[in-house]
């Protein structure tokens, strides 16, 4: 196992811990008017926006599960773990920050005992429940290979096809929903991000945020312990977040020419420049990732992951803060308690990562040697039946 690299992440990590602890403790001490900048005109911000996105990095988990577990398509084996923890750590952050930004986060158990089958709200509150328990049974087989629980883990794998099932139903339901929840609001958001189709993009960009979160996440795990998927397992990945951006941006050209509000764009506001922001964080990855060099090369590939996520960001951010502010009539900026307790979610979700990186069998072995089956060689072949070995001590 690699050496951990700390020092100056260390420090940062702590400071965004213990600053996030202090405002917390002031949030629930003294409410949300102390400790944000909310207002009955403007009453969702910052964290509405970050659990749109924490909950797109779960786009990932549901589709590889699928594919390895229901399709059988096992070179992909090696990708579904980091991104069933990020996955689960997406929707943890979630359901952490939906506590904290309830005004009577006490009563966060409600839509279990007080149905509303025609509410939006609802089904997001029941499939957030549903998939988050399954997210840890698909992960815990590495906590149980990690405790050698060998009858707890053969009884898991037995039942993980219906397990995954559930789950892509859930998650597909749930990041849908999520979309499906702006809808409502046709004359407050504003017209470059409301649309019909939002559903729908809300689904595909989180497949986008899930595939690069998986990119990243191997970048630094390579960095911290020498552990990271096999180069072509990554260019892979990256060809087909090309081919998912390509389809999203086209998707997204189309419905704006299908609304009529190309005209928009020539208008010299917030909303217009940060649109456009959003569009080229999207679009250069997209670019770049359809050139082969780039998919050979570890560094490009990571950089074109983190644009990938922040084009993700700001367009999770746009939809909940920037196309919402023009309709309230009101100006709305994070307050620095808000900005702390949104971090230090971010930094708790690192260390846990980096914590089941460091103790369990999350990413494969660096040197993976494949049993060897002995056959008798003739005479002629001899020479070349001696095998070469390999040292795998490292």
């Amino acid at each position: 196992m690699g050496k951990s690299r700390f020092g100056f992440w260390s420090v940062i990590l702590w400071v965004f811990l213990l600053a996030g602890a202090y405002s917390l403790i002031l949030r629930f001490a003294r409410g949300l008017g102390a400790s944000t900048n909310l207002s009955d005109e403007f009453p969702w911000g910052l964290w509405v926006g970050f659990k749109l996105f924490a909950v797109a990095l779960a786009g990932g988990g549901f589709t590889l599960a699928a594919v390895v577990h229901i399709f059988n398509l096992e070179r992909y084996h090696p990708v579904l773990r980091p991104m069933i923890l990020t996955a689960f750590l997406g929707y943890s952050m979630f359901i952490c920050s939906l506590i904290i930004d309830l005004g009577r986060p006490y009563r966060v158990w409600h839509p279990m005992v007080m149905w509303n089958d025609h509410s939006v709200m609802f089904e997001i509150a029941w499939c957030v429940m549903l998939y988050t328990t399954v997210l840890a049974l698909e992960f815990a087989p590495a906590v149980l290979e990690r405790l050698k629980w060998r009858r707890a883990l053969a009884w898991l794998r037995g039942i993980m096809i219906p397990v995954v099932i559930m789950g892509v139903i859930l998650s597909t339901l749930h990041q849908s929903s999520l979309g499906s929840l702006y809808l409502i609001v046709p004359g407050k958001l504003y017209p470059l991000w409301y649309s019909p189709l939002e559903p729908v993009f809300f689904f595909i960009s989180a497949l986008c945020a899930g595939l690069a979160m998986t990119i990243f996440e191997s970048w630094h795990s390579r960095k911290a312990f020498g552990k990271q998927l096999e180069q072509p397992l990554l260019a892979s990945l990256g060809r087909v977040l090309a081919v998912a951006l390509s389809f999203y941006l086209t998707l997204r050209l189309i419905d704006l020419a299908h609304r009529g509000v190309f005209h928009l764009l020539l208008l010299p506001r917030t909303e217009t420049y940060l649109f456009l922001l959003e569009i080229a964080l999207l679009l250069t990855p997209m670019l770049l990732l359809f050139r082969r060099r780039v998919h050979e090369n570890p560094t490009a590939l990571y950089f074109c992951s983190v644009l990938t996520l922040l084009g993700f960001v700001t367009n999770r951010m746009n939809v909940a803060i920037t196309g919402m502010e023009a309709s309230s009539g009101t100006y709305y900026f994070p307050k620095w308690t808000e900005l702390a307790i949104t971090m230090s979610l971010v930094a708790s979700a690192f260390a846990v990562f980096w914590l089941a990186v460091k103790y369990l069998p999350v990413f494969p072995a660096a040197h993976a040697v494949s049993p060897m089956r002995v056959v008798a060689p003739s005479a002629a072949d001899l020479p070349a039946a001696v095998p070469e070995f390999t040292d795998v001590a490292s």
